[in-house]
């Protein structure tokens, strides 16, 4: 397996090398990539490649952690337990800079139990710091940021529009009432966004990525009130 290929979760996984595309069977119901939130993007373009709606689907939960603890295994393993409500099983793409070990450890029983027809994708910085005995239980793969579609909202002509233009841009990553925030969808913008002000070097652009850490901090705290998180970055980037 090489750094150029991309993921279609639960079977397949598709690849482009020297123009070249492969598929390659998937096995097991865990996986594990490399990187941070920056790859949330490419997973759910494959994930909605295989024919699944990512949007505002809510079978699939994104979850972007500073440290992964035992409370917050604990916590998706009671998720996972829960029945999908329109596929045929949950997906979790966590996204964290590091693992206790405790965690680790509670994360080895749910692989170990089939919960409901659940797949995981954990994606770590540096995969290597795991335990060996997780690492064991999970497919490690490669996945490349070149292939992901562009998202509900595009970074690039997002940064482009006036501010007014820009607030209504954000309007589709908005939950409509009694509606699940998606919260992968909003993650993979702001990494996208991310991206994009890195490039720039600006002093204005640094003041943008202060606002984008900021939403993707609180993006997934229900207390939070995410028009204002992105308004915000609306206007500061």
């Amino acid at each position: 397996m090489n750094a150029c290929e991309f993921l279609a979760p639960h079977s397949y996984l598709i690849s482009k090398c020297y123009d070249t595309l492969v598929n390659t069977e998937l096995s097991g119901n865990a996986y594990l990539v490399r990187g941070g939130a920056e790859m949330v993007e490419p997973i759910l373009f494959s994930i909605k490649n295989m024919g699944i709606d990512v949007y505002g689907n809510p079978d699939i939960y994104t979850r972007e952690y500073l440290q992964f603890g035992i409370e917050d295994a604990r916590e998706l393993r009671l998720r996972a337990s829960s029945r999908a409500v329109k596929e045929k099983g949950r997906i979790f793409i966590i996204v964290t800079f590091g693992m206790t070990s405790e965690a680790q450890n509670a994360l080895l029983k749910i692989l170990e139990e089939p919960l409901a027809d659940a797949v995981f994708y954990f994606v770590v910085s540096s995969p290597e710091t795991l335990l060996p005995t997780l690492r064991s239980r999970v497919q490690i793969l490669r996945l490349s940021q070149e292939f992901a579609q562009k998202g509900i909202v595009d970074a690039n002509e997002f940064l482009r529009a006036a501010k007014t233009k820009r607030i209504e841009m954000l309007k589709g990553l908005l939950p409509k009432e009694k509606e699940v925030r998606d919260t992968g969808a909003i993650i993979a913008f702001l990494s996208s966004l991310e991206r994009s002000l890195a490039k720039l070097g600006t002093r204005k652009s640094k003041e943008g990525l202060e606002a984008v850490y900021l939403a993707r901090k609180y993006v997934a705290d229900k207390g939070s009130i995410l028009k204002t998180l992105l308004e915000q970055v609306a206007l500061l980037v």
